[in-house]
């Protein structure tokens, strides 16, 4: 079994990503894993890069070393949760078919060199360092239909995780999206069946 670090970012605590993300803890725990429950509004995460922290992008020590003491001191509480987990679970609204500043801001900051990769010469290629991640599972709730956000949109949060983020910054996680269209129009029925899906796809991690 593994550790899993499960990301919420939603303001509200009532709100049906909410109860995603109790429902996929509760699965994630069934299943054997421990589970560390990162709750960016409640943890009043501060989401805006600073510039330090940017400049630390193309510094030495950082693709060298690897050490979170300089570069990442304001995020070391994330970064070192980010490290200890073996499975990654993202719960958020797509909001303007984006996920919330908070949580691209969590990205920004703690997914830097050194922690979720290094440059090679030149800065082309980048390598990835979050070997330890083996399985990301992304959960998010969308007001607009299905047709609207595949076919319209082409599914952009899912393309910008997926290929910009998971596959340059892991060796071969797998990856899974689960999305909940409608979110508001949503019927009881209709939202225990979701949530169903979420145990499921939790409980497989």
């Amino acid at each position: 079994m593994a550790h899993a670090l499960l990301v919420f970012a939603h303001p509200l605590q009532d709100s049906f990503c909410a109860a995603i993300a109790a429902r996929a803890s509760a699965a994630l725990t069934a299943a054997g894993h421990t589970v560390d429950r990162l709750d960016l509004y409640a943890e009043a995460f501060q989401p805006c890069l600073t510039a330090g922290e940017r400049r630390a992008y193309y510094g030495e020590p950082p693709d060298v070393t690897g050490d979170i003491t300089g570069h990442t001191s304001g995020v070391a509480d994330a970064v070192a949760r980010l490290r200890a987990a073996g499975k990654l679970v993202l719960v958020f609204p797509q909001w303007w078919f984006g996920m919330p500043a908070i949580l691209k801001g969590w990205i920004d900051r703690v997914f830097q060199p050194g922690v979720a990769f290094r440059h090679t010469p030149g800065y082309g290629q980048i390598l990835p360092c979050l070997d330890n991640i083996d399985s990301v599972l992304t959960i998010t709730t969308l007001g607009s239909p299905w047709w609207v956000a595949e076919l319209y949109m082409r599914n952009p949060v899912r393309r910008q995780i997926r290929s910009g983020i998971v596959g340059p910054c892991t060796r071969s996680a797998r990856f899974r999206m689960l999305n909940c269209y409608h979110a508001e129009k949503l019927s009881d029925a209709r939202r225990e069946a979701f949530l169903a899906r979420v145990d499921k796809a939790a409980g497989a991690l």
